[in-house]
């Protein structure tokens, strides 16, 4: 029987984590406050590790920890101690990139998986099957990799070894995100791409200045919004997951650690309808492969899965076309919610409900009321907790939206 193939979701912090495993991941992966290549996430303290960990081995869901940052000798001593607690804490696996801190991963962690990071830049064979050889039990393969390469790096490395690969969210200018634009260009050693902490340069709009000319800088445009040289599409590969699947991947990965709670959330379930439909050999309804159209993302492409995409030069802006309002905390059977406030809204206003399996429903949003009892037309206060109607009963952690088409930023 052929093992079914794992969905991997985000979980950048103890919400997004929750979503995840809401809307259907089967492992989630994430990072503790050091080691990781997503500085700025919300990331996980020592004792939100455990209780992480907790929740997901409760669904049957895989933790995946990120040590993939390049540690200097100031930082390596602090290693081992993480080490052994990700080891204790009962993590399934660390994700590395370092051939020092893969090391130490085996001493310290000896009950953990190594999974080997893209960060590695592993875009043959030997290179796979050398990180299985040293003890790796899962390769994450460089985002260059065409389809036709991982066919044949899956015919060429031992069936033990799993594959992984990158199928949504952003892409980087430099090869498998080693990048060392940031801390050039903000000229602070702080904002290393390779440790965690990128400044996201690629999406800087730039100008041209000729040497003897100091001051004088002479606009790079395509049109009235300017070039943007090195900015990329961001990847999505919900159209192909039979394709994927084919080519004999382990392991489907949405990235975006640093991303919303309701990205992790929609981008998880729409890739769970995807994997579920194709295994079953059905197409994807359009009403889950429309979810990933809103989420704020950049303009896609399909990677280099089928070639080289090439850059997109008009703008680095998001394409922002939808906004939460609410997250439903509670509901009975007819539809009587407790929600949690995002963004305000008001009675009247015409809104769409979507949740883990719950088709999206439009309605028009009712009076509310606090939770005393008081009348509510307007709820406002962020995290504030209201009482609503809903059209149909929901599970919890199911999402209120609105469109706010136009509103690309």
């Amino acid at each position: 029987m052929k093992k079914k193939i794992e969905l991997l979701a985000p979980a950048g912090d103890m919400e997004r984590l929750k979503m995840a495993l809401a809307y259907g991941a089967d492992a989630v992966y994430l990072a503790g406050t050091t080691f990781g290549m997503r500085a700025f996430a919300g990331n996980f303290a020592r004792e939100e590790l455990y209780e992480a960990v907790r929740l997901a081995k409760a669904k049957g869901v895989n933790v995946h920890v990120t040590i993939n940052t390049m540690p200097r000798n100031d930082e390596i001593g602090d290693l081992p101690a993480w080490l052994e607690t990700l080891d204790d804490a009962g993590v399934t696996a660390v994700i590395v990139a370092d051939l020092g801190a893969f090391r130490l991963a085996q001493k310290y962690a000896p009950h953990v998986q190594k999974h080997i990071s893209t960060q590695a830049s592993i875009s043959n064979y030997e290179t796979a099957n050398a990180w299985y050889e040293l003890g790796a039990s899962r390769v994450i393969l460089a985002r260059e990799c065409s389809l036709e390469e991982i066919r044949e790096i899956r015919a060429k490395t031992p069936k033990e070894l799993e594959i992984e690969a990158f199928v949504h969210g952003a892409m980087c200018v430099s090869y498998s995100g080693r990048c060392l634009l940031s801390n050039y260009m903000t000229n602070d050693s702080r904002r290393d791409s390779s440790r965690g902490a990128c400044a996201q340069p690629c999406r800087y709009h730039y100008a041209l200045m000729e040497e003897k000319r100091p001051g004088e800088y002479f606009p790079i445009e395509e049109d009235e919004k300017g070039s943007y040289i090195l900015s990329s599409r961001d990847m999505c590969m919900i159209d192909h997951v039979k394709e994927l699947m084919d080519a004999g991947l382990d392991s489907l990965k949405i990235e975006g650690r640093a991303k919303s709670a309701y990205y992790a959330a929609l981008v998880t379930g729409a890739y769970r309808h995807a994997i579920d439909a194709a295994a079953a050999g059905e197409p994807l309804d359009p009403v889950w492969r429309a979810e990933v159209d809103k989420v704020s993302h950049r303009h896609y492409s399909t990677g280099f899965y089928y070639g080289n995409p090439g850059q997109y030069y008009k703008s680095s802006r998001y394409i922002r076309e939808w906004q939460i309002n609410g997250i439903v905390q509670s509901c009975d059977p007819e539809g009587n919610a407790v929600v949690s406030l995002r963004n305000k809204f008001k009675a009247g206003d015409t809104l769409e409900l979507v949740g883990p399996d719950l088709r999206p429903v439009a309605f028009t949003a009712p009076m509310m009321s606090a939770m005393d009892g008081a009348a509510l037309e307007e709820p406002k206060t962020p995290q504030m907790l209201f009482r609503m109607k809903l059209p149909v009963p929901a599970p919890a952690l199911s999402i209120l939206r609105h469109e706010t088409a136009g509103q690309n930023l």
